[in-house]
């Protein structure tokens, strides 16, 4: 007896490739891991992976840590806090190139800090890098009137190169 193979639709290309690709004689590409400790090693090269590629996607100034420390700084701002989150700052990255951030280092009433700061931007004002705002202008207005007389020496210098540039 011959079957009749004409009644039945034929299978396409890509209906036999799936059905070929869910045979479990088919190994997948990617072997999986046997046991708990290997799948735990698995977890823990991805993490570190990921961790390595998301700091070549950010922008900040040491990867992803520096990311982390930045909102750990604009987030301590204003609170008590704030001097231990520009000190943890300074002491992975240094001091900040970015002007707003080292602006923020201006409120850490730490006079280590803000004269640290002061020097950073009297280094961009004498660079050419730092235009002097107005807001800039008031902080360092308060700043001149500090109790620290290094905090207020180094202020009224700053505004004043801003006056003579």
């Amino acid at each position: 007896m011959s079957r009749d193979d004409d009644d039945r639709p034929k299978k396409s290309w890509r209906e036999r490739d799936a059905m070929r690709n869910r045979s479990r004689h088919v190994s997948s590409s990617e072997p999986r891991p046997r046991g708990p400790a290997a799948d735990a090693r698995t977890r823990a090269a991805t993490q570190q992976y990921l961790k390595q590629l998301g700091g070549l996607f950010t922008t900040a100034k040491g990867g992803v840590e520096g990311a982390r420390l930045e909102k750990a700084l604009r987030d301590a701002h204003g609170t008590p806090e704030h001097a231990a989150a520009c000190r943890a700052y300074r002491d992975a990255l240094g001091l900040p190139e970015d002007h707003g951030l080292l602006a923020l280092f201006l409120d850490a009433r730490d006079p280590e800090l803000v004269c640290a700061a002061l020097d950073a931007l009297r280094a961009a004002h004498a660079a050419g890098k730092l235009r002097a705002t107005s807001g800039l202008r008031t902080q360092l207005r308060l700043l001149a009137q500090d109790p620290d007389d290094a905090v207020a020496e180094s202020a009224e210098d700053l505004l004043a190169g801003f006056s003579a540039g």
